[in-house]
């Protein structure tokens, strides 16, 4: 992981205008994850967003609970300066961290994350919902909108064919494209169903996917 926030830094400029055309079913996958927020009670008052990245994730969980206050982790410089460019410093933390090290310190009435975990190896992910488990308070909610893999490796490879194609098909040029697939090569991706065994396994009662449309899913779990 050590390359990838170099990387992603080098993408920070033009990295929110492709979106749309990265993440084909956008509205769905960003929306659901902020709509889950809505199972903590009251709303969310205190939200830690981890591998934040521009803020797109966080953006929207302000815009629905003006209320919350923000905490954004990122390894890349550069992409948390375009962060705070879009959230500005009201109510709002910037933390530059990797997703290995300590968390921010709770309780926390929500940890959210956008396509950063699957960054991880099938151990990090596993050691870092047991520390999201421990930061969040009773009745927080972890929610992780990702990339994933298939069950198997034919439906994977579909996954992948089917978002190139969609891709292309929104107006993604051969550039966007390589930029995507070069930052992609820091995928650990893992299927859904056992993300959601390790979620129960670090402590969460009740875990389940919310959203899937082939690789992009959003998790959702509740201490």
């Amino acid at each position: 992981m050590s390359e990838a926030p170099a990387i992603f830094d080098r993408h920070a400029a033009g990295y929110d205008t492709a979106r749309r055309r990265l993440i084909p079913p956008y509205d769905d996958f960003y929306g659901t994850a902020v709509e889950a927020l809505d199972l903590v009670g009251g709303g969310p008052d205190r939200v830690l967003d981890l591998g934040a990245g521009t803020g797109l994730l966080s953006a929207g969980v302000r815009a629905v609970w003006p209320q919350a206050s923000l905490t954004l982790t990122d390894a890349a410089g550069e992409m948390l300066k375009r962060a705070r460019e879009t959230l500005g410093d009201d109510d709002v933390s910037y933390v530059r961290a990797d997703l290995a090290d300590a968390l921010p310190a709770g309780p926390w009435d929500a940890i959210v994350s956008a396509l950063a975990i699957h960054h991880l190896g099938d151990e990090g992910k596993r050691g870092l919902f047991a520390r999201i488990h421990a930061e969040l308070r009773e009745g927080g909610v972890f929610v992780d909108a990702e990339q994933v893999s298939g069950p198997t490796d034919l439906f994977t490879q579909r996954y992948e064919a089917w978002h190139e194609r969609r891709a292309r098909e929104a107006g993604s040029d051969d550039a966007e494209w390589e930029g995507a697939v070069e930052r992609m090569s820091f995928d650990r991706c893992a299927d859904v169903g056992s993300q959601l065994r390790w979620l129960r396994e670090a402590g969460f009662d009740d875990a389940d996917c919310l959203f899937k449309d082939h690789r992009f899913a959003a998790l959702v779990a509740r201490r």
